[in-house]
């Protein structure tokens, strides 16, 4: 695994260590460090119509239009034959996510979801295989009869966006389907709110069973919001499922109000923590916030400058490592903020992605814990439990270089990894 963030030294572990045996793509779970996540697999489908062709197919335009998967399929084969398809996406949090994470750490990763068990050439399923990371085991995907879930956003002349949705197949997995031994020996699971709003469908009940089996193993579990609607829609079922098993919560400022019903993005993150133990909050040009817990002996103060907002000097402790608040004798509240990298990019090509990409870089820390732990047990990093291997702080500056990188780019997941150089901006940047 390579280690996370940007260092003035790169450090691997172990650093020095033979290794005659063939590496397997498939996570083998007595000997790999790897991230598990749950997802509806889905694909966005990019594409420029007229207004005609939204009046035959039924659009109502400059809305989210759910369709049937007869609808979809009637839609997507005009498109292609049309040639009005610019561009497929990979989509789904929890991919974008588990790509972003086996991108960043050069490392392994499993998906579970479902996917069509009969795959034709240049078809959404084929792109979405195609843009995800080779590191990225699919082996526990569940085969299906129909099509993974479809976004087709169709652009008119006046540059209106308008959406078709079709759900398919993507919430059908079953808990049948979940290996216990591949999340019991997780470095982490992660996964969103979204299967919440299918209390019908099988991926509800699977998700209940991997968070389940996640605290019967004491794997950290990750939960990302999703958007405010659904935060707002199923408040008190979510504020539940993040007490009984979350380790972290990640989210933007529109959802943490809608969480925590505080509208001053510190105060929702303060909040927030009475359910878990960090949260990472991303908030747009205010930046990004890390808040969790360490054990007031072990507090190491910032040479950071002093901020304050609702919470006097809120980042005092951001050198410390995080703790859960049960492996600490005397647990106290540590914040850390930071700003854009560099401003912010001159162009935001891509909004969609960022915070997942800012989560893929705190599951790379907190797998490179888990890693290091695995190699170096004796080590004094591992003298107490700690959630992740980094400072708050490093956590932050790594998280935020990721989440630049995608709004600096089209695309939500990662083509490469952090560029290996660093130009005279970037270096004093990093020297803060």
């Amino acid at each position: 695994m390579k280690f996370p963030g940007r260092r003035k030294i790169k450090h691997y572990f172990p650093v020095t260590q033979s290794n005659s045996s063939l590496p397997k793509s498939e996570v083998q779970p007595n000997q790999d460090t790897y991230i598990v996540g749950l997802d509806e697999t889905i694909v966005d489908v990019i594409a420029t119509v007229d207004e005609e062709f939204l009046a035959r197919h039924g659009i109502r335009k400059g809305l989210s239009n759910l369709v049937t998967p007869e609808q979809a399929s009637a839609i997507y084969q005009e498109l292609v034959i049309e040639q009005r398809i610019s561009d497929h996406f990979a989509g789904g949090t929890i991919g974008n996510t588990l790509h972003n994470y086996s991108v960043l750490a050069d490392d392994k990763s499993v998906l579970l979801g479902v996917m069509s068990q009969h795959i034709a050439l240049n078809s959404p399923e084929y792109h979405y295989l195609c843009a995800t990371s080779s590191k990225v085991d699919m082996h526990h995907l569940q085969g299906v009869a129909g099509d993974i879930g479809r976004g087709i956003t169709l652009i008119t002349a006046d540059g209106e966006r308008t959406f078709a949705i079709a759900p398919n197949a993507m919430d059908d997995i079953a808990p049948e389907s979940v290996n216990e031994d591949v999340i019991a020996n997780a470095a982490a699971f992660v996964t969103c709110a979204y299967p919440l709003r299918h209390a019908g469908k099988p991926i509800k009940d699977t998700l209940m069973k991997c968070l389940a089996l996640a605290k019967q193993h004491q794997v950290p579990v990750i939960i990302t919001l999703g958007t405010q609607h659904l935060v707002e829609e199923y408040r008190d079922e979510i504020q539940s499922i993040i007490e009984q098993y979350a380790s972290v919560v990640a989210m933007n400022e529109q959802e943490a109000e809608a969480l925590t019903g505080e509208a001053q993005t510190l105060l929702a993150a303060e909040k927030a923590l009475q359910w878990c133990d960090m949260v990472l909050l991303t908030a747009g040009a205010e930046g990004l916030y890390l808040c969790g817990y360490t054990d007031d002996q072990s507090k190491r103060g910032t040479t950071h400058a002093l901020k304050s907002q609702a919470i006097s000097d809120f980042n005092q402790w951001e050198f410390s490592r995080p703790q859960r608040p049960s492996d600490c004798d005397t647990p106290i509240k540590v914040y850390s903020h930071i700003d854009p990298y560099l401003g912010g990019p001159a162009q935001i090509h891509n909004t969609n992605g960022a915070g997942d990409g800012a989560l893929s870089a705190l599951l790379h820390d907190i797998a490179a814990n888990h890693y290091h732990q695995q190699q170096v047990p004796h080590s004094s990093k591992h003298t107490t439990q700690h959630l992740a291997y980094s400072s708050f702080a490093q956590i932050c500056k790594y998280a935020n270089r990721v989440s630049y990188e995608i709004l600096s780019q089209h695309s939500p997941r990662l083509s490469k990894g952090l560029p290996e150089k660093e130009d005279s901006l970037e270096q004093a940047y990093w020297a803060r």
